[in-house]
């Protein structure tokens, strides 16, 4: 007798393959050399390259929480979205401000991540009540003027957010029931990667059930038809702020996680409107409503713009391209107009994405 549990898994072979290569791959830079991998590729050092790759990823896993979130209002309720990043911010500064030393609060990493997630998702609700009835470019707009708001006010508010100096050092998490040190945070990329894949994973999970709830299908509907929607009994209102709520959570949990692992909140520009574009054209180029799209689209994107750009730019630098270091031969310098021209090509060859929704998506 076939067990029932195999035709439910066929489809999840690809992610648990891929969940298998993330979970294996902090161990292969150090022993890639038993691979027989050749030393080094287009004057990149293969450890080198292997090592970047590693210590980048989770920071690449956590901008995959905050285009997770993202997708929820953009995504799956259809209302579009251009201030993550200030949600983003929200999330780190809180954390800045629960942890530090020289603050009253100096709380755990545990409690920080809890209060910043739902002081995000506070933050969410109190922009979505008064934009419940926008749709289109005036919701674009206004998520665009409170995005630059928040920025301007970080960096004003300087004897609570330290302006543009950035608040830190903010302590390593506290995980000595795992047998770790906070020492070891610092001299082993390994267990933050894994915190970082641990909580992706749970939120993939989270979401996957989440979009097939009595809630999930009411954003689908409020997406494909708001009117109609309502008709048939949804409280469009309703659903939409626990969209706002939900995302907003999701980015204020990727703003506590990306201050923790770089020790400090950045300043307050790391939080502005470029970063909430570069979070929705993941979003787009994976795929609108979903969620195998919106992590592939990530990596692309992340991937290329923390560990590629930078690699290629030191090719051109060993390969004596560069010598006078003008900018136009930088190629970082390039990297929002290749973007740029990507969302181009994806919008007229394929449009839905590289890994559209079983659904179809429209804004």
């Amino acid at each position: 007798m076939k067990s029932s549990w195999l035709p439910r898994l066929k489809p999840l072979i690809p992610e648990l393959l891929g969940l298998l290569v993330l979970v294996l791959f902090p161990i292969l830079p150090l022993g890639w050399r038993a691979l027989h991998l050749p030393e080094v590729i287009l004057f990149v050092p293969v450890q080198e390259f292997l090592d970047r790759v590693a210590s980048q990823l989770p920071i690449i896993f956590i901008l995959t929480i905050l285009a997770l979130g993202l997708n929820v209002i953009v995504g799956y309720t259809g209302l579009l979205h251009l201030g993550m990043g200030a949600f983003f911010g929200i999330g780190a500064y809180l954390t800045g401000i629960l942890t530090v030393p020289g603050y009253p609060f100096e709380c755990g990493f545990w409690l920080a991540l809890v209060l910043s997630t739902a002081g995000a998702a506070l933050a969410g609700v109190m922009l979505g009540a008064p934009t419940l009835r926008l749709r289109g470019d005036y919701l674009a707009l206004v998520t665009l003027g409170f995005g630059e708001v928040v920025r301007f006010s970080l960096r004003n508010l300087e004897e609570i957010t330290a302006g543009t100096r950035a608040l830190n050092p903010i302590p390593p998490p506290n995980l000595r029931w795992l047998g770790l040190t906070p020492g070891s945070w610092s001299d082993d990329m390994r267990p933050f990667y894994y915190l970082t894949l641990v909580l992706l994973v749970g939120i993939v999970w989270l979401l996957r059930n989440l979009e097939r709830s009595r809630l999930g299908r009411a954003w689908v509907a409020i997406r494909e038809d708001e009117l109609a929607a309502t008709c048939m009994g949804i409280n469009a209102p309703r659903a939409k702020l626990a969209a706002f709520a939900v995302g907003s959570a999701l980015a204020g949990l990727a703003g506590s996680l990306y201050a923790t692992k770089l020790t400090t909140t950045a300043g307050p520009d790391a939080y502005d409107f470029n970063r909430s574009i570069i979070v929705l054209a993941c979003v787009i180029l994976g795929g609108l409503g979903s969620i195998r799209g919106v992590i592939v689209g990530s990596m692309l994107l992340i991937g290329f713009d923390n560990v590629f750009a930078p690699m290629l730019d030191g090719v051109i630098q060993k390969a004596n391209i560069n010598p006078t270091g003008s900018r136009f031969l930088m190629f970082t310098n390039w990297r929002l107009i290749i973007f740029g021209l990507a969302l181009v090509l994806m919008m007229r060859y394929r449009p839905a994405g590289l890994l559209p929704a079983k659904r179809g998506v429209g804004l």
